[in-house]
């Protein structure tokens, strides 16, 4: 057996080379494997939200991924007599550096960090399978089967399984994975089509169903994603039937021609009873899976991911307890139940063969859209939902205020807006960060020294002087993953020192 681990990694896919890249910047002892030989080469997820750009820029390769994808800015709703012209993003994310859709293939998202990996000697083993775990202790036994035959004993104190909806660790661990199948069959391609105005993406509403097409840029230009008509015969996907059925949806205007990739599914809504137990934990599609609406699937895992890297490494390093660790579920958990009650909403309302709802996407909605989307107040909300910078952890039991919590500006919970000073909204890693606002008064060093004593390898603190941005704040502590997890508006030395005490040791 190989020396103990702090962590194993099972699953290569976006989220779990998240999660490498996040215990990698710590130096963190962990590997990672997974049973596919390559990575993935088909689009399959194709869209980041803006706070996963956010929360993967300390890793630097925020820049590259925006470089090779699109940041469409515009919906183009194709109804029955006319073209609604939605923009996309365009309000209620001011403070962020990335206020757009970006659009790119999972595979070139997996490049991208796998190419990171790399530059930090970071060895993905594919080809390598887990078939077993055993609790042995405070550690786990796990038994990995590489392609030639040959296994491995690894010992690791904890197990993550990015390993998607057929996770070998949630099945292992005793986790129930809850929900439905939709039964509708939906077809995918990624291909070019003429006759499709660029730079936008397109939908075709119609009774029976929806058809989208996402600009893609690789593989191929555009994304086709269209659920089969009912009673259409169950036939093998090749390009005549994908015509077919756009020319159903879309009139005979779009021709199809050169795909790259086909494919057909089913879609499922299902969700990790825990994303816990024990040592074991679960992340990304092996927590929660459900429809593509909103391009939410693989923007979820990978967050997941990044809030919990920082806390396995803190906690495996001494500097945090074990509570840490629970904190995982208590704010992962509500945020995947959120996502699979939208995209459920969402993909309800694109495909229901209920005529009440048929009459209200193709006639209702027609005259509706153009109404709502004039409205900016219920538009921004939306576009803060969808995009993710909405998310709040202000339930959390690692989120608290001061003794006097502040009336304006944010709250514990709450993700760092963009700030002065070089410090962006998901870019505090790795450590911690304290922001000090205020006259100079308000905080002694006396008072502070004890406090910050001990913690200088993880927590660094930033005098914002009397220029804060928060109206009355007198100080932030800020979180690894971005969010604030201690605010209060007066010098709170004694909140801000029981607080540290709880959460981050001194070493």
């Amino acid at each position: 057996m190989t020396a103990p681990l702090d962590v194993l990694v099972v699953g290569a896919g976006p989220t779990g080379l998240a999660l490498a890249a996040q215990l990698r910047t710590y130096g963190t002892t962990f590997r990672i494997v997974d049973r596919s030989l390559d990575r993935a080469h088909e689009s399959r997820a194709l869209a980041i939200q803006p706070r996963t750009l956010e929360v993967l820029a300390p890793f630097g390769v925020t820049d590259e991924l925006v470089a090779r994808g699109n940041p469409a800015m515009q919906l183009r709703m194709h109804l029955p007599h006319r073209v609604v012209q939605i923009p996309l993003f365009d309000i209620g994310l001011a403070d962020t550096a990335y206020p757009f859709l970006l659009f790119l293939s999972q595979a070139e998202t997996e490049s991208v960090l796998s190419e990171h990996l790399r530059g930090k000697d970071v060895d993905v083993e594919r080809g390598t399978e887990l078939v077993r775990l055993e609790r042995t202790g405070s550690s786990v036994a796990c038994r990995l089967r590489r392609g030639d035959g040959s296994e491995e004993a690894v010992e690791a104190t904890y197990v993550v399984g990015c390993d998607g909806a057929h996770s070998t660790v949630r099945a292992q661990a005793g986790i129930g994975f809850e929900g439905y199948a939709y039964p509708q069959t939906f077809l995918l391609a990624d291909l070019e089509v003429d006759g499709l105005e660029p730079g936008a993406v397109h939908t075709y509403m119609t009774g029976a169903g929806m058809l989208f097409f996402f600009p893609l840029g690789s593989p191929a230009t555009w994304r086709l994603l269209a659920m089969r008509p009912p009673g259409a015969p169950d036939t093998e996907v090749d390009l005549s039937l994908l015509q077919e059925i756009t020319t159903r949806y879309a009139g005979s205007r779009l021709a199809l021609r050169d795909p790259v990739w086909m494919t057909d599914f089913r879609l499922h809504n299902r969700g990790a009873a825990h994303y816990r137990s024990g040592p074991f934990f679960l992340a990304g599609d092996a927590a929660h899976i459900h429809s593509p609406a909103g391009a939410q699937g693989m923007n979820t895992g990978i967050q997941d991911a990044l809030n919990l890297g920082w806390k396995l490494a803190l906690v495996c390093q001494g500097h945090s307890p074990q509570e840490l660790l629970e904190t995982y579920e208590a704010e992962r958990a509500p945020v995947g139940r959120s996502v699979l009650r939208f995209t459920d909403r969402a993909f309800t309302v694109a495909t229901s063969g209920n005529p009440a709802i048929r009459l209200a996407r193709t006639r209702l909605a027609p005259r509706l859209v153009p109404l709502a989307v004039r409205v900016s107040g219920p538009r921004g909300r939306v576009f803060r939902t969808v995009s993710q910078l909405g998310i709040h952890y202000r339930r959390s039991p690692a989120s608290a205020s001061g003794s006097r919590p502040p009336g304006r500006g944010p709250c514990a919970g709450d993700r760092l807006p963009d700030l002065p000073r070089g410090l962006q909204a998901g870019t505090a890693g790795p450590g911690w960060h304290l922001l000090l606002a205020g006259p100079p008064h308000l905080w002694s060093d006396g008072r502070l020294a004890p406090v910050l004593a001990g913690r200088a390898d993880v927590l660094t603190v930033h005098r914002l002087g009397e220029q804060s941005p928060w109206p009355g704040v007198a100080h932030g502590l800020v979180r690894p993953d971005g969010y604030l997890g201690h605010v209060s508006r007066g010098a709170d030395v004694d909140g801000l020192s029981v607080y540290l005490d709880r959460w981050l040791r001194r070493v």
